[in-house]
């Protein structure tokens, strides 16, 4: 059996293998990965924090550290899902393979 392709559908295939790649690049950059987790355990850190005992307060000498450890990690995990929403991730054109330290954008 042979099959044979048109050019309407081999340019067809190129289209929807562009728009998974595109998909991809999006879903594992790592900008998402790290945003995501410094929110969350920013989150848990800070829940902490508000929830400190006297005892942990002295051993700190007064400063609240799960507190501002918390909302500092919050502040760079959202820091990093707005820079993914400002500036998203564009995959390489196809058939280009970018040099060793060259930037796609």
């Amino acid at each position: 059996m042979s099959e044979h392709y048109s050019d309407r559908d081999v340019q067809r295939e190129v289209t929807d293998l562009e728009g998974k790649s595109a998909t991809a690049a999006r879903l594992f950059d790592i900008r998402r990965i790290i945003g995501g987790l410094f929110v969350v355990y920013g989150v848990i850190v800070t829940i902490a924090g508000f929830t400190a005992s006297d005892a942990d307060l002295d051993k700190a000498e007064g400063v609240n550290i799960n507190l501002w450890t918390g909302l500092g990690m919050l502040l760079l995990g959202l820091f990093f899902l707005v820079w993914l929403k400002l500036r998203p991730a564009a995959p390489a054109p196809p058939g280009v393979e970018p040099e060793d330290g060259e930037r796609v954008e």
